[in-house]
Order: C-alpha cells, then structure tokens, then sequence
C-alpha cells in the first residue's frame, strides 16, 4: 500500500507546467457550446518583433513609392486634362472626341488597361513607367469634364462685360473664365486623385511598386497581416488626399 502511494506522489512531482513563453505556441483547449462535444486545441502565435520592425520599415519604402506613382500621375493628368479642357471649350469636335475617348478609357478595367499597355513599344514594359502612364489614362475623365462644365456654365452676361471691356480672349479666359470655374475643376481633380490612390495599388501586378505589392503577397500566402499592411495605409492617403483638396475647393469656392 505505502509502495503504491509512493508512486502516486511521484507521478505528480514529475508533472511539467506547460512553456508558456511569450514567443511559444500555446494550445488551448475549447469546449463546443452548441454541443458539449469534446474540446479541441487551438493555436495562439504571437508576432516576431523582429519580422514586425521588417514590415513596418517595408510599409514606409512602399508608402513612399505609392505617393510618388500618384503624384506623377496625377500631376501629369491635371496639366493634360486642363489642357484639353480649355482647347474643347474653343472647338467643340475637339470637345467630343477628348470627352468619348476619355470616356473610354475609364469603363476599362484597371488591370486590363496594364496588360493592355505592357506589349506596347516605347511605353510599355514591366516597371513604374507604364503605371504611371496608364493612371495618367484612368484620371483624365474626372478632370477634364469638370474643366469643360466650369468653364462653359460661366454666366453670359460675365463674359459678355468682359469682352464689352476690351478684353482678348486669353485674358478672358484667365481672369474671368478659369477664377470663376476652379472650384468646379478643383472637384474634379480631387475625384482623379482619390480614385488614383485606390487604382495605383494594381501598379504592383506590373512592377511599378507602391503598396499593392504588400497587398498581393498577402493575398497569395493568405497572409491577414500583410493584406492589412498595405491597405490601411492606401486608405489613409486617400483619407489625406480627399481632406486637402476639400479644404482647398471650399477656399476657392470663398473666393
């Protein structure tokens, strides 16, 4: 009797506590509620810092070569865009053909109109050149359409005063016309930007960078973090973006 007591005690003394350091994997046992049925382990994993201080440093590079794809591009589609926007206001064959080409454009799928551009010679190619270019594309719509509406719905009798005055048409258009349409191209231009934050995350299928390259990576080894990574910070640049260019169209509007 006292042999086999012995024994128990032993058995409990040999017990190990479970390793529940903070870099192990942690089973844990659950029981189904619904059921009642016996419990099954889950795991627990905890982050490397390590593997945390690499993708927050990658975050940073790519959020850089995100903001640079959409400020190239857009700044090029607000020079074009405008552009084309003053030049069919004076001739309108050159209105219609821009506005249905631009048109176009836009009902593409973004991923379609890289690939469509990729064999093209001199533009095309893997890289961040033919991102840029088929961004360019993708943001024109927005601005010059609103270009031509604020230009057109200038009152009449302003512009009719201002001819009265001896104006000539240039100085027209850059006193009178474009002072009084900017809060409706600042409208547009503040659509391009927004949707080009959002469309140059696909830059990443082609090799232009920028922050789709997280996203798509985390989409093929099913990895939430990484997804994440690259998508919160696309959301608060466009965030960013649409609040500056509120704050801009409301001061034009003012003056």
């Amino acid at each position: 009797m006292n042999a086999i007591l012995a024994l128990r005690v032993t058995r409990k003394r040999s017990k190990k506590p479970p390793n529940l350091s903070p870099h192990s994997t942690a089973h844990t046992c659950v029981r189904s509620v619904t059921t009642g049925s016996a419990c099954a382990p889950f795991t627990i994993r905890s982050v490397d810092p390590l593997v945390l201080k690499t993708l927050l440093h990658e975050v940073a590079v790519l959020t850089g070569e995100h903001a640079i794809l959409v400020g190239v591009s857009s700044a090029l589609a607000i020079v074009i865009g405008i552009s084309l926007g003053i030049a069919g206001t004076r001739h309108v064959a050159l209105r219609q053909v821009s506005v249905t080409v631009a048109s176009v454009l836009q009902t593409i799928p973004s991923l379609a109109l890289f690939g469509f551009l990729l064999p093209v010679p001199l533009i095309g190619g893997i890289g961040r050149h033919t991102a840029i270019i088929s961004l360019v594309l993708y943001s024109l719509l927005p601005i010059l359409r609103n270009t031509i509406v604020g230009i057109t719905t200038v009152d009449r009798p302003v512009r009719e005063a201002a001819i009265a005055m001896g104006m000539t048409d240039s100085q027209l258009l850059r006193l009178v016309e474009l002072p009084l349409a900017a809060p409706t191209i600042i409208a547009g231009i503040r659509i391009a930007l927004v949707t080009n934050i959002g469309t140059a995350v696909i830059a990443a299928v082609i090799g232009g960078g920028g922050l789709g390259v997280l996203i798509f990576r985390g989409v093929a080894s099913a990895d939430t973090l990484q997804i994440l990574a690259g998508a919160i910070p696309a959301a608060a640049l466009a965030l960013l973006a649409d609040a500056g260019m509120s704050v801009i169209e409301r001061r034009m509007a003012i003056r």
